[in-house]
C-alpha cells in the first residue's frame, strides 16, 4: 500500500495545486530537494572537489539504485546530463554503412527521428518504419516481416510523448533477440511510473530522464548498455574519464557502462536523482504503476463523457498520459485556463512525433499526466473544469 498521507506531506506544492504535467517534469519529493540542496550546501563550505571526496561512497551508489530500479547491473550503467545525450551516446556509438536499416515506430519521438536522419545522411541507412496495429500500438507481426540481414538497428520510444500509448517493448525485444539486432529503447516517459526490467524486455540499450515520472531533477538521466554490447561499443565522443590515456599515442576504453561518461558532471544533481530513484524503489514501481493506471483510466473516461472532448490515446493498455482535444477550443486555451484555475497540465505539439501526427491529422493536443500522489479530487477537478469550456 502506498502511504499517501506521508507522500503527499513530502510533495508541499501538491497542497498548493493541482498538478497533472509529470509527463514534463514532476514535482520532486522533499527527500530529492534536501539531498540536492545539502550537497550544494556542502560545496559552498569545503569546495566542489572536496565535497565529492567526502560523498564518494553515496555518489557511487546511484548507479546501484538506478541499477536496482532496471534489474540490471551496476557496471551497465552510465550517469548522464539528460536521456537525449544518453540515448545519442549510445547510438552514434553503433557502426552504420549505406543500405544498413534502422526499424522504428510511427510515433517515435523527434529528437530521435532527426539523428536517425542525420546518419542517413551521412552513410546512407534505411530509415523504416514499422506500421501500428489496430489499436495503434506497434505491430510486433509486421516488424518480424521486416527483418532481414540489412536491419542493424530496432529502435523505439516505449511511451510516446503525444499520449497514453504503450508499444510492446518486450515482444520487441523477443524478436531483436532471436535474429542477434540490437535494441535501443527510449523510456523516458516509462521510467517511475512503470516497472521496467532490461531482462525481461529484452533491450541492449535503455536511456531514460530522471525529470519525468521518476520525480528527479532536470539536468539529470541515465543510459544502460547490455554488458555483452558494450565491449563492442566506441562511444562517438571520450574524454580521459572514459578512455583513460595510457601511453603518448594510445588511451584503454573503460571496462563497464562510464566509458559513455565525461569527467565533470552536477553531483549535487546526481544525489537527487539518486534519491529520485530510492524513493520510487521504496514505494515500490508495482503499486505506482497500479495507482497512475487508476488516475489516467478516471480521467481518460470522464473527458470522454464530454460531448466536445476527442481522447486521443492509443493502445490497449494505455499508460498515464491523456491526450485530447476539444472542438471549437485550441489545446494552448485550455493550458492557459486550466493554469489560471490552479489546474498544471501542458501540450504536445505535433512536431514532437511528426510522423504519428501527420498519419493521424492531429492537431496540438492537451497532455495531461496525473502521478500516484495524485487525488481522485484533483482528477475530478480538471474534468469539470475542461467541461465547462466547452463552447457554447
Amino acid at each position: 500500500m502506498i502511504d499517501f498521507d506521508r507522500i503527499r506531506s513530502e510533495t508541499p506544492a501538491a497542497s498548493r495545486r493541482v498538478y497533472l504535467h509529470n509527463a514534463g517534469a514532476a514535482l520532486m519529493p522533499t527527500p530529492v530537494v534536501e539531498a540536492m540542496k545539502s550537497h550544494i550546501d556542502l560545496e559552498s563550505e569545503i569546495g566542489g572537489y572536496a565535497a565529492a571526496d567526502r560523498e564518494a561512497v553515496r555518489l557511487d551508489a546511484v548507479y546501484g539504485s538506478v541499477a536496482r530500479l532496471l534489474n540490471a547491473a551496476p557496471d551497465e550503467i552510465a550517469l548522464m546530463e539528460n536521456a537525449t545525450v544518453a540515448w545519442q551516446m549510445a547510438f552514434y556509438a553503433l557502426p552504420f554503412r549505406a543500405g544498413d536499416r534502422i526499424l522504428t515506430a510511427e510515433a517515435e519521438y523527434a529528437a530521435n527521428y532527426v539523428a536517425f536522419l542525420q546518419v542517413a545522411k551521412r552513410t546512407g541507412v534505411v530509415i523504416d518504419l514499422v506500421p501500428s496495429d489496430a489499436s495503434g500500438e506497434l505491430d510486433v507481426h509486421a516488424l518480424e516481416r521486416m527483418i532481414d540481414a540489412r536491419v542493424k538497428l530496432i529502435a523505439i520510444t516505449w511511451v510516446p510523448t503525444n499520449g497514453g500509448l504503450v508499444n510492446p517493448a518486450a515482444a520487441i525485444g523477443k524478436i531483436a533477440r532471436t535474429h542477434g539486432i540490437p535494441y535501443l529503447l527510449d523510456a523516458c516517459q516509462a521510467i517511475g511510473q512503470m516497472q521496467v526490467d532490461v531482462e525481461a524486455i529484452g533491450c541492449d540499450m535503455l536511456s531514460a530522464t530522471g525529470r519525468k515520472f521518476l520525480r528527479g531533477p532536470r539536468g539529470t538521466g541515465f543510459l544502460y548498455v547490455r554488458r555483452e554490447l558494450l565491449q563492442q561499443l566506441e562511444p562517438p565522443m571520450i574524454d580521459h574519464f572514459a578512455a583513460p590515456w595510457v601511453s603518448r599515442n594510445a588511451y584503454q576504453l573503460r571496462d563497464d557502462a562510464r566509458r559513455f561518461e565525461t569527467w565533470e558532471n552536477n553531483y549535487a544533481a546526481r544525489l537527487g536523482l539518486g534519491a529520485a530513484v530510492d524513493y520510487a524503489l521504496a514505494i515500490g514501481l508495482g503499486p505506482i504503476e497500479q495507482r497512475c493506471r487508476l488516475l489516467a483510466d478516471r480521467l481518460r473516461n470522464g473527458l470522454a463523457a464530454i460531448g466536445a472532448i476527442t481522447v486521443r490515446d492509443l493502445g490497449r493498455t494505455p499508460g498515464a498520459i491523456v491526450s485530447f482535444t476539444m472542438k471549437g477550443c485550441e489545446a494552448d486555451e485550455i493550458v492557459s485556463s486550466a493554469a489560471a484555475a490552479g489546474i498544471t497540465i501542458g501540450a504536445s505539439h505535433p512536431s514532437s512525433t511528426r510522423i504519428d501526427a501527420e498519419e493521424r491529422a492531429l492537431p496540438v493536443v492537451v497532455r495531461a499526466s496525473p502521478h500516484y500522489y495524485n487525488t481522485e479530487a484533483e482528477i475530478d477537478r480538471l474534468i469539470l473544469h475542461v467541461a465547462g469550456r466547452v463552447p457554447r
